[in-house]
């Protein structure tokens, strides 16, 4: 019964050098999913350090399943392709339509999201170091918020609400 058991528990993993790189892959798409998660966590937007942090983990769960069961490199890209799509799908819940304002909010988060689902698959695929540069250059690119606001206030449309409407 405990052989079993023990074959379940590390069924598609062979040896404990292979357990090891589930680890490792596993344990980085955490790190790297929760650094943009706080980032987002700091600016107060919806999607923070969990969301941030399962959707790396899961997508690179599927990922280290895939391999791990054998599964051929077009299988692999069809998986692929489903957590692009089911991503967007979840990206596009926290985008909103603000009529009154004519502004729409929540672009960021659903990139940042779709940002950390690829950080995700690629760490899941075998490429930590490839994740953690990704992870460092989107920490880099939502940190341009500051910076594009400044830039906001200094448009000379900036405070007219008809900048847009043709006469």
């Amino acid at each position: 019964m405990l052989r079993i058991l023990w074959q379940e528990l590390t069924n598609g993993l062979h040896d404990s050098q292979q357990l090891a790189h589930v680890f490792i892959r596993l344990l980085a798409a955490t790190f790297c999913g929760g650094l943009v998660g706080v980032q987002r966590e700091s600016t107060r937007k919806p999607a923070g350090l969990r969301t941030h942090v399962l959707v790396s983990v899961a997508t690179a769960a599927f990922i280290i399943a895939c391999s791990a069961s054998g599964m051929s490199s077009d299988g692999v890209s069809r998986v692929i392709q489903g957590i692009v799509t089911g991503i967007g799908f979840l990206g596009a819940g926290t985008i909103l339509k603000l009529s009154h304002e004519h502004e729409i909010k929540g672009l960021t988060t659903a990139a940042s999201v779709w940002m950390t689902a690829a950080i995700g698959v690629v760490i899941g695929l075998g490429s930590v170091g490839l994740g953690l540069i990704i992870t460092v250059l989107a920490l880099i690119i939502l940190s341009l918020a500051r910076f594009e606001h400044s830039i906001e206030h200094q448009s000379p449309h900036h405070d007219d609400p008809n900048h847009d409407q043709k006469p």
